[in-house]
């Protein structure tokens, strides 16, 4: 027997058809955009016709699709990593950072710059996944997820852990030498600038086995959000909960952030976002804030390099004063979804 799609449903199924094509859009004007602009009819004749021997063909094909592509790939990440850590924490000022993921991969990249002299970002990327996973099991351990789940244990085990770091990472940095704080700086800073095929690659694999395993979660989450006792009288198991939702966080988080380096705002805004079209739902916030995400750091990316007339600035910084200002709007307007 057929069915006929819900009034809700069809709204849910369209806003993700808008969101996905304003998506679209956003990457053919990044395509487009930057020190030299290319004509968008110029842009989709290197995607669909290239010619090799046109130098903006070249362009286009070698380094903005790429770096497009990877922040799409980053703000889907970051959206998704924050709704999990805010539907486990029920914190909605939870993001990915309080596991201690992103000072894990500033430390082990710092390493990787003052003690082996790697400056390639694909080095930064496996350093900073390598960190990021280091961190992670360290605040596992020291949250004691294994005996019972605790969020306000778990996040302050993440806070100590990312004052320790900081202060490592500070160390190594004040005894180097200037060009090891500038490779540094350039990373920490948040960018997706000269990230080829090979860190796109990687971070893209990552991200989608992350994503799968965030949606087959998205019910988990739901009970999760209730609380320990009731999740447990619904026959869910928290503790395994924690373990496999913590797990993703670590892959999404660790892979961004080692790829374009600590953007703090999207994990925070996306889910707020979503949580305020579709509601509480995983299965649709979990899309929604990835796309929100992606929509938002494409976006930032290309004003980053539009507004300042020499140079560009980090999409880190693009970021924050795109999305800060909006959500202290919605702050003050309470119009937050409660968790």
């Amino acid at each position: 027997m057929k069915t006929t799609p819900t009034p809700r449903l069809r709204h849910r199924s369209t806003g993700l058809v808008v969101l996905t094509v304003v998506l679209v859009i956003g990457v053919f004007v990044s395509i487009a955009v930057g020190t030299r602009d290319i004509s968008l009819a110029t842009t989709w004749q290197a995607v669909f016709a290239f010619d090799p021997t046109n130098s903006e063909h070249l362009l286009v094909v070698h380094q903005r699709i790429p770096r497009a592509l990877l922040g799409v790939v980053v703000g889907i990440a970051l959206g998704v990593a924050g709704t999990i850590m805010q539907a486990l924490t029920r914190n909605p000022l939870a993001e990915p950072g309080l596991l201690g993921v992103n000072a894990g991969a500033m430390t082990a990249i710092a390493a990787g710059i003052a003690f082996f002299g790697i400056t390639n970002p694909s080095g930064y990327m496996w350093l900073g996944i390598l960190g990021a996973g280091i961190a992670g099991a360290v605040v596992y351990l020291l949250g004691g997820v294994r005996t019972g789940t605790n969020p306000v244990r778990l996040v302050l085990a993440g806070a100590a852990l990312t004052v320790v770091l900081m202060a490592l990472t500070q160390i190594m940095l004040v005894n180097s030498l200037d060009n090891v704080f500038d490779r540094y700086r350039h990373w920490m800073v948040g960018s997706l600038a000269g990230r080829g095929a090979d860190v796109l690659l990687a971070v893209g694999v990552l991200t989608a086995v992350g994503l799968v395993a965030a949606y087959a979660l998205a019910r988990p989450l739901d009970s999760a959000m209730l609380g320990e006792d009731l999740s447990r009288s619904l026959g869910a198991n928290p503790t395994r909960i924690w373990a496999l939702a913590g797990l993703v966080v670590i892959v999404l988080a660790g892979a961004a952030t080692a790829a374009a380096g600590p953007i703090t705002f999207l994990g925070l805004a996306a889910p707020h976002l979503a949580r305020l079209l579709v509601g509480v739902d995983h299965r649709w916030v979990l899309p929604y804030a990835g796309l929100l995400a992606a929509v938002l750091i494409v976006v930032a990316d290309a004003l980053g390099r539009i507004i300042p007339q020499n140079g560009e600035v980090g999409v880190g910084i693009m970021v924050a004063i795109l999305g800060g200002p909006f959500f202290v709007m919605l702050v003050r307007r309470r119009r937050m979804v409660r968790l």
